[in-house]
This record gives structure tokens, sequence and C-alpha cells, in this order.
């Protein structure tokens, strides 16, 4: 048995075999385009796990026929970024305009000092950093390195995708080939993949290798063997989104129980706390709102209080605040309001702004009559009166309808009286 993860045996060795992210590597895509002109940025590979970040690092170092160093964010630290920045800039004279390619595995893990630590040779073109994150970097990379580098989206792979990934395994792979496996059953693997090929080919290796005397890999087997091996994705994987949708799906229900659970879960598994803290502010405005605005408030000081505290504390922190947003009224108006809103503009698009909306700086626009008719609400009885404020052609349109507790029962009571008939509900 060939002791390879089969990801690994099987990973792209040149771009004709990398599939999916073809809106970066298609035939006008952004990366395609750095290949072809051979002038390259530093970059931060944002997506989930499987899509392809470390393999395209790589292809992009061997395409370019520059050096790569590479280190993970979870191992590794200033230390061992000197080394070689120290490394590359000693080398430089060897590699006429192939400045070496630094790959940072999560660079979201590193933190402000760590990343600070790059910030000089990037500038300076000592290397060309190439960072991988499954988190959103505006979160987790500082300013400084954010400006400095291209940010560059990777998708989940489709269905399509991932079974031409597959069968390429199966045809080519010399361990499988051997065996002359056939997949009846596509569906369940697919589906557990989640977009993730690295899963996938996780699930099918570990199938394959329970079962070695079946030819045939159907739905059933796929379930028996992953039910008997209690298979477990690591925190990055199925067990990272699972469990997280497991948690929001508790407080959103409103079950201090389940979401108590859930979050000891993640925490015992190992899971990033901030990552926790930052969907609980996000479900703060996203389901409970207007219902109880001091969630956000909560939630926002749940992540800045863990950033300074730390495990274990910090878990004390998080289901305090885990069981006050489940016990929370709800509302989701304001993520409806502002999907409501988005719709409307793309079926509209960019409507003229009211001309008394518009700011009157200058002279000219002074005589251009901006800003001309706008009543100042705080020169009105309770800071209020009545003048519209959406453009002529969508101005009976209602994006915001108050949800069903007693805050915005309260807020409804308020625009119906100073508005009248306007938010009629």
């Amino acid at each position: 048995m060939n002791t390879t993860p089969l990801a690994e045996r099987i990973r792209p060795k040149s771009l004709e075999q990398f599939y999916g992210q073809t809106h970066l590597l298609g035939k006008n895509g952004v990366i395609r385009n750095i290949i072809k002109n051979n002038s390259y940025p530093s970059m931060i590979f944002w997506g989930p796990p499987g899509t392809g970040k470390t393999t395209l690092a790589n292809l992009l170092a061997n395409e370019s026929k520059r050096p790569i160093y590479k280190i993970s964010a979870i191992n590794s630290g200033v230390k061992e970024i000197r080394d070689i920045i120290n490394k590359a800039n000693s080398s430089t004279g060897l590699f006429t305009n192939k400045t070496p390619i630094l790959f940072i595995d999560e660079i979201h893990r590193f933190s402000k000092s760590q990343q600070d630590s790059l910030l000089s040779a990037v500038e300076k073109g000592i290397i060309t950093l190439i960072g991988a994150t499954t988190e959103n970097p505006s979160f987790e990379v500082i300013s400084a390195l954010l400006s400095r580098c291209q940010i560059y989206i990777l998708n989940p792979l489709s269905r399509d995708e991932l079974e031409s990934i597959f069968n390429s395994a199966l045809k080519k792979d010399s361990f499988l080939k051997k065996k002359n496996i056939k997949i009846k059953d596509k569906d369940l693997l697919i589906e557990l993949s989640g977009g993730d090929a690295r899963k996938m080919l996780s699930i099918l290796e570990l199938v394959i290798n329970n079962n070695p005397n079946k030819k045939r890999i159907t739905n059933s087997l796929i379930m028996d063997c992953i039910q008997k091996k209690n298979y477990i994705f690591d925190k990055s994987g199925e067990y990272h989104y699972d469990t997280i949708s497991a948690f929001i799906k508790s407080i959103r229900g409103s079950d201090p129980n389940g979401s108590v659970y859930w979050l000891a879960r993640m925490i015992e598994g190992g899971e990033d706390i901030k990552f926790i803290a930052r969907r609980m502010i996000i479900l703060a405005s996203e389901d409970i709102g207007l219902a109880n605005p001091n969630a956000l408030v909560l939630a926002n000081s749940t992540f800045q209080s863990i950033s300074v505290v730390g495990l274990p504390e910090a878990r004390i922190i998080l289901s305090q605040c885990a069981i006050y947003l489940a016990t929370s009224p709800k509302s989701n108006s304001a993520y409806n309001a502002i999907n409501n809103a988005e719709e409307n503009i793309k079926m509209t698009g960019s409507l003229p702004i009211p001309i008394h909306l518009k700011n009157a700086p200058t002279k000219l626009m002074k005589e251009l009559n901006y800003g001309k008719g706008y009543l100042y609400p705080h020169d009105f009885d309770n800071n209020f009166i009545k003048q519209e404020f959406l453009p002529d052609e969508i101005n009976k349109n209602i994006f915001y309808r108050p949800g069903k507790n007693i805050k915005e029962s309260k807020i409804e009571k308020w625009l119906k009286i100073n508005w009248k008939n306007k938010y009629n509900y």
C-alpha cells in the first residue's frame, strides 16, 4: 500500500492538470495573464480547503522557474521568516528577474508582529509573497501587508470538476490503476466533499483501503465505511463547517443548551476562537439585529476580549456571549432590508440621486441647485420632517419591514406616526 496520500500523489504538476478556478486561470484569467507576462505581484489566495491554493502556488513557481520557500503559519515564526528572507536576499543575483516566492500556508494564523516581519522584504521585492487562507484576509491580515498584495478568491470546486478529478485519479494513479476501481454512485462522494477535492480524495482512499477486494464503489459502501471508522475531518474541513453550522443554527433557534454544546465541541477540537467570535458578530446582526441591538455590542466586545485573554479563560467569555445571543429575541429585518435594496439596485441600476440630496461644496454646484429643497430635520419638531429620500422611480418601494418583536413593534409604531402611509405594512 502506498503511504503517500492519494491527494498528494495526484497533485497537478502543470496548469493543464489543474481543475477549477477558471475565473483566474481561464483564457483571460488574471493569473493566466500574470504567468504570460511573467510579472508576479505578491498575492493572497483566499478560499475554502481543497480548492488548490497550495498547488497553484507551486505551479506559479514552476511556470516562472522561480525558487519557492514554503512554510506553515502553524509551526513557523519570525525566525523562519528572517532566515528565508536572508537566503532570498543573498541569492537574488543568481536569479535575474526571478524573485524567490515565499509561500505561507494559513497566513491568517500569523500574529501582527510575524506579519510585520514580511513588510520590508515584500516592499523591496526581495521576495514575492503568496499567502493562503481559508479566512477573510480583511479580518486577519494586517492592512499594511494587505495593501501590498493582490487578493484572489478561489471557489469551491463544481460537481463536474470534482468528477474530473476522481476520474483522473482512477486512471492515472499507479496504485489505483492496478485495482481497476469503478465508481458506481458519485452523488454521495461529491456531496460529502463540499467542493473540497482533498476531502473527496481522502474519502475515496479510505473506502478503497478498507475494502481492498471491492471493485465497485457505491453510496452504501461509502457511508458504511465512514460510520465504522467514525470518520471526522480536521478542523479546516467538514468538522469546521458542519460544527459551526450546528452552533449558529442552535443560537438562531434560541437554544442555549445546543449553543454551548457545539461551542464546547469546537473549542475541544481546537477551533480558532476568533473564528467563532467573528461568526457570533455576524449572527448578532443577521439573526438578532434590531430586536436587541445590544447583541452586536456584546458580540464585538467578546471578540476584543478573547483576543486579549486567550484560552483557556476565553471559553467562558464565548459561553456567555453564546448564551446571551441564544436567549435574545430574534429578527432578520436588517438582513432582509439590505438584501431587498441590493436586489432592487440589480434591477434598476444607478438611478439619479434626487437633487435635494446632493452635496453642494462649490459655487458651481450651488448654481446648479445641488441640495436645493433639502429640509434639515433638526430644524423641525421631534427632529423630523417628511421628505423623500429615494429616487422618484422607486419611491414606493419598502425595503425595511420591522420584525415581530417588542423592540421593532415600537419602531413600526414610530414609522407610522411620522411617515403616515409611506410605511403602511
